[in-house]
């Protein structure tokens, strides 16, 4: 059983209990619009031929093309990748993006591969999706083991198939190739405008605020820095390898420092006394503010109650599991929830592609104005439905995005439920 998108549903489900939608949207959103599966078959270094397995999930398009990121991760599935799908169609359709959801995945260990060989792979996965992908069907952008290195080999393999330049084809390139400025720190500068934003309403006083973030790569350590430089005192990091825990306090700048130098951020120095701890006893510390920006599933009912915060801010896509959201919930602790938190970088995604269609290319500080402007406005929904409807974060953000994708569909009309398998 694809066990991961069956919890995911469950969290659709229980919101539709708040918003007046149509049974036919909920039929709709049951199941992805259009998947594909391919053997990747790569020419090796040594002259050997191998095949990856690759998955691409275009879950709705209703709200426009589908947008979504391409992983490189061994133990990438298809139930991971149409999770991913599932909730990227509510995250666009939370910060009101005309876009609908999708995902990619290849099952492939990159630190086994060659640069080379790595390439060979990013351009197969393009050609296995002639008709898939294009910039008003399905715009792929860098996630977990990919970034702009690969976008742009995958763009211009793009280009290379229509035989024309189509940089709107993919986000996340680097700038040369038509990238946007920002885009490396969308995501955790994202979470970090939506804390703000909502301090007040949480009770976040930043002098007085511990933050402990698991995860210290493109989200979670711009989150950790910036939160640094507003006063917040960052109390826990942590990496694939292990965590670092000071109730006094650590400067994030110094800690990636170390982490650059050493490949850990075991070591690195802190205010007082540091504990090296696992990556699971770090998200069990005392903070107020917990940020996982790892993977799926951190936080779960055999963790949930041992949670410390006051806030969990999800930087990473689904940390939080259904049952440990009832746990946390019932313990007061408030979940700022991924489709929120994390949408960064996915709204400077749209930022990229529109510069891309257009042209014309705008300043750092233009980028950073717009999506500043976007989260506060959607988080300020987002809590107002919470407190109207006396219903956590999470419910709220779906519940917004559902009213939104309802009303998508109601204005195509009838068509807008032929879904091509």
């Amino acid at each position: 059983m694809a066990k991961l998108f069956f919890k995911a549903k469950k969290r659709l489900k229980h919101a539709a209990k708040y918003v007046d939608v149509d049974p036919d949207v909920m039929e709709t959103l049951k199941s992805p619009q259009e998947t594909l599966h391919a053997s990747l078959m790569v020419r090796m270094d040594d002259g050997s031929l191998r095949a990856f397995d690759a998955w691409r999930c275009r879950y709705d398009s209703t709200r426009g093309p589908t947008k979504g990121c391409i992983r490189f991760h061994p133990k990438v599935t298809l139930d991971e990748v149409i999770t991913l799908a599932f909730w990227m169609t509510f995250k666009c359709a939370v910060v009101n993006l005309p876009y609908g959801g999708a995902k990619g995945g290849v099952a492939v260990d990159t630190k086994q591969l060659s640069r080379l060989e790595l390439e060979r792979l990013s351009r197969a996965y393009v050609r296995a999706l002639p008709n898939f992908i294009g910039p008003d069907r399905d715009i792929p952008a860098p996630d977990v083991y990919t970034n702009d290195t690969v976008m742009g080999w995958m763009a211009n393999e793009y280009a290379n198939m229509v035989g024309h330049a189509a940089p709107a084809v993919i986000t996340g390139k680097p700038l040369v190739l038509g990238g946007s400025l920002g885009r490396d720190d969308a995501t955790g500068r994202g979470g970090y405008y939506t804390l703000r934003h909502l301090e007040k309403e949480l009770g976040l006083v930043p002098e007085k605020t511990r933050v402990i973030v698991q995860g210290y790569g493109n989200a979670s350590y711009p989150c950790a820095r910036l939160l640094h430089d507003d006063g917040y005192k960052i109390v826990g990091v942590s990496d694939s390898k292990s965590a670092i825990y000071d109730p006094d306090g650590m400067d994030p700048y110094q800690v990636m420092r170390h982490k650059t130098e050493t490949g850990s951020v075991c070591g690195a120095p802190t205010r007082g006394t540091r504990k090296e701890i696992s990556n699971q006893e770090l998200l069990e510390c005392e903070c107020d503010v917990l940020a996982p920006g790892a993977l799926e599933n951190q936080i779960t009912e055999d963790n949930a109650d041992r949670i410390k915060s006051r806030v969990v801010l999800e930087l990473a896509n689904g940390p939080v599991t259904p049952l440990a959201d009832r746990i946390l919930n019932a313990k007061g602790i408030i979940v700022v929830p991924d489709i929120l938190a994390n949408a960064g970088g996915v709204t400077v995604s749209y930022f990229e592609w529109a510069q891309n269609r257009s042209g014309y290319y705008w300043p750092l500080d233009e980028v950073h104005e717009k999506m500043h402007r976007i989260l506060q406005r959607q988080s300020s929904q987002v809590w107002k439905l919470k407190e109207e409807k006396a219903i956590d974060m999470r419910t709220a953000a779906y519940v917004l995005a559902l009213k939104r994708i309802g009303e998508a569909v109601s204005a195509h009309g009838t068509r807008a439920f032929f879904r091509r398998s």
